[in-house]
């Protein structure tokens, strides 16, 4: 499972969130009533990543659309190390 230190629903609804597991740098975002997550290679950062190279979900904006993006971005992460 990714450690995910200070995330909350709260923080998302202030602040984006980023983060690196097996290999697979992630980004989540709150958008009105929804979690957004991006799952993108290293090394480049999210700006610097080309579009096509992301790959986006959504989840509702709540405690449990966060677990769920969470274990979307885990089980992406290891898909693509395998």
């Amino acid at each position: 499972m990714i450690a995910t230190p200070g995330l909350s629903v709260n923080f998302l609804k202030k602040e984006n969130y980023t983060g690196s597991h097996a290999g697979t740098r992630y980004y989540l975002c709150g958008s009105d009533d929804k979690i957004k997550a991006c799952i993108y290679p290293e090394p480049w950062c999210f700006e610097a990543t080309p579009d096509e190279d992301k790959q986006w979900n959504e989840f509702p904006f709540s405690l449990e659309g966060l677990n769920e993006a969470i274990e979307w971005i885990s089980s992406a992460a290891t898909k693509q190390k395998a």
